[in-house]
């Protein structure tokens, strides 16, 4: 494990990413402080990162995506798009599980990009959840050991 600045991290994903936020105009907010240390691996903290925007930009609908602290160690990242039915929310998380298959197919997706996060925060000896918002969209919430 490395000491890694989070905050660094996610704006370059964010960079890397900007053609597909772009394409489907959606801004992208990173509300994390300046210095955000946390012991981990820049390859691992850029999956999480670019599977949870892929998915956004491709699946959400949405025009915003943000990214903030809830509290020492809590993360949140959400959008402002439709959301997933609530029979379907868990069931985001399984390898190949594709909400609207027809769809996924058309922007290349495999089913693997949460299942991909859901294990990197595990590697972080941390939970993820996910949950509708109530103006539309979805909230992830997660934990990395800081």
């Amino acid at each position: 494990m490395y000491s890694v600045n989070l905050t660094e991290e996610v704006s370059s994903v964010a960079d890397d990413l900007t053609p597909i936020l772009e394409k489907h105009s959606i801004r992208f907010i990173n509300r994390l402080p300046d210095t955000m240390i946390v012991h981990s691996n820049k390859n691992v903290i850029y999956g999480i990162f670019s599977n949870l925007i892929k998915n956004a930009a491709f699946y959400s609908g949405g025009t915003t995506i943000v990214v903030e602290i809830i509290d020492r160690k809590h993360l949140s990242f959400r959008d402002n798009g439709k959301g997933v039915a609530p029979e379907y929310l868990q069931k985001i998380f399984e390898r190949f599980y594709r909400v609207d298959e027809g769809r996924s197919r058309a922007n290349g997706g495999t089913g693997l990009g949460l299942s991909i996060v859901r294990n990197a925060v595990a590697f972080h000896k941390g939970n993820i959840s996910v949950k509708n918002r109530p103006a539309g969209g979805l909230q992830f919430d997660f934990t990395i050991r800081i």
